[in-house]
């Protein structure tokens, strides 16, 4: 596993403490019909471990306690990695991929918090992977993307198993500024929330552009 230092994360969409958040999510979590969500979210099952694959990562659910860590690290599993995991799991519907892309604007609530979506991933991955899309290409094998085929540089990175997520840079040039995009599959909430996408979202930013700055 890489190690990076991850930007602080201060999301004007999300107010409420982390803690009680994991305490809550933990709560459905005990709730669901594990098996069953195994199944919606792509995840492994076994009597006392659930596990899945999260941002080219491998974690482990503990069952009953419900401790989330790493396969592969003993180090501790951040609050907010925490809490989406355990929302995924518990929100999904095992719906498969529609294959139509949408657009932060097109989630509940998006058009309201998109100039915030937009200040917290757009603008940062545009202020430093605008003029290198080579550079985002190759610190997003860090995060296991994919090439996408749009754009001057794409990728699409699997936030979860069935949550792809693209990011998309148009180089500029003397007449045209760069452009950054990031899009999403149209089931995306059949898997997270709107806010769950924000932050995630701002998670894959500040990864990517901390990777970058170690290479």
């Amino acid at each position: 596993m890489i190690n990076m230092p991850e930007q602080p994360l201060k999301n004007d969409l999300i107010v409420y403490n982390l803690s009680d958040a994991l305490a809550v999510a933990q709560k459905q979590f005990s709730s669901v019909d594990i098996p069953r969500q195994c199944q919606n979210s792509g995840a492994l099952c076994s009597p006392e471990i659930v596990t899945l694959n999260y941002l080219n990562e491998i974690y482990r659910i503990n069952i009953p306690t419900i401790e989330i860590a790493f396969v592969d690290s003993k180090q501790p599993v951040p609050l907010r990695d925490k809490i989406l995991i355990l929302h995924y799991f518990t929100q999904a519907k095992g719906m498969s991929l529609t294959g139509k892309q949408i657009p932060y604007r097109d989630l509940p609530g998006g058009l309201v918090y998109l100039p915030t979506f937009i200040k917290r991933t757009i603008e940062p991955l545009y202020e430093f992977f605008g003029k290198e899309p080579a550079l985002l290409v190759g610190v997003g094998k860090m995060l296991g993307a994919r090439p996408g085929t749009v754009g001057d540089a794409s990728l699409i990175i699997d936030a979860f198993t069935r949550v792809p997520i693209s990011v998309i840079l148009w180089q500029g040039d003397d007449e045209l500024n760069s452009e950054v995009n990031l899009l999403f599959d149209a089931n995306i909430l059949d898997y997270l929330t709107s806010e769950d996408v924000t932050i995630v979202c701002e998670i894959i930013t500040w990864r990517l552009i901390n990777y970058a700055k170690k290479v």
